[in-house]
Parts: structure tokens; C-alpha cells; sequence
């Protein structure tokens, strides 16, 4: 094996990496909101958009062939995580605000308007209000934590590149 395919392998299992952590955190919010009764709100669903995109553009890029390919997939992914550290920022705002309104009455019939809303509405239907507060996660609260996420992977997966295209 050339040097180069070894630093592309490495890329493609982050890439997979990624996307199964992403899996996991929707699949996270999926729990919290069915067992345990906590109803998203339209910030939580635009971001369990973003965390799908990112897990499909990860696996999709994973699975491309040539360096030029897997980097328009990486850069899906970095934009897909802007737009989720977008949403999370403004959900943490919100929730460190009170007062300010996340926009229930002009999200929610736009997030309940996309098509994932009608054919899974359990996953992509809005349910709660930006401004409950639900209790936190290793002192972080869920907003917090997503915010983390999104930033790490804006971070890390331009940083992987750069690492591994610089190697080869």
C-alpha cells in the first residue's frame, strides 16, 4: 500500500467514525425525547438535520474512491456542521436568555413543513419550546453539548485533512 492510501484510509474511518457518533447523538435525542418524555423544540430538529447530514456525507465520503471526491464530501460535512453550530448557538442563547423567543410561531411551521417532518414525524416534528430547560448532561446542557460537537468536527475535519494531504 502507498503512503497515500494509507493517509486516505485514515481520512474514511474518521469519516465512518463520524458518522456513527453522529447516529449515536440522534439516536440519543431520539431516547430522551420518547422515554423520557423531553420534546424537541424547532432549533433541536433543525440540528438532528445537521447531525444527519454530516453522517451522510461522512459515509458517502467515506466510501468515495479518489482523494478529489472525499474532499467535496469533507467539505459537506464541514458546511452541514456549520449550519448545526448555528443552530446550536442560538439554542444555547436562548436557553442562557429566557426572554428571547427561539421563534416557535416562525420556525416550527417551516421545520414541520419539511419533508422528513411528514414522513417521520415522531423524528422531525416540533414538540417542545426553545426555552425549556432540560436537565444537564455532565453539567452541559444538551444545546451546550451539541454546540461542542459541531464545533469539534468544523475543527477536526479540515485539521485531518490538512494533516494527512501535507503527509502525502
Amino acid at each position: 500500500m502507498s503512503e497515500v492510501t494509507v493517509l486516505l484510509s485514515r481520512e474514511k474511518r474518521f469519516l465512518v467514525l463520524l458518522g456513527i457518533i453522529c447516529l449515536a447523538l440522534v439516536g440519543g435525542a431520539l431516547y430522551m425525547q420518547v422515554v423520557l418524555q423531553e420534546m424537541p423544540c424547532p432549533l433541536c430538529i433543525l440540528q438532528r438535520y445537521a447531525l444527519l447530514f454530516i453522517a451522510l456525507f461522512a459515509f458517502i465520503g467515506a466510501a468515495m474512491p479518489g482523494r478529489r471526491s472525499l474532499t467535496v464530501f469533507e467539505a459537506l460535512v464541514v458546511v452541514s456542521a456549520i449550519g448545526g453550530a448555528v443552530a446550536a448557538g442560538n439554542h444555547v442563547y436562548v436557553l442562557a436568555n429566557p426572554s428571547v423567543s427561539c421563534g416557535v410561531d416562525v420556525l416550527q411551521p417551516f421545520v414541520d413543513g419539511l419533508p422528513l417532518a411528514n414522513a417521520w414525524p415522531l423524528v422531525f416534528q416540533v414538540g417542545g419550546f426553545c426555552t425549556t430547560a432540560y436537565p444537564p448532561v455532565l453539567g452541559l446542557s444538551l444545546a451546550q453539548w451539541a454546540l461542542v460537537a459541531f464545533v469539534l468536527t468544523i475543527v477536526l475535519v479540515p485539521l485531518g485533512v490538512l494533516r494527512n494531504r501535507r503527509n502525502g
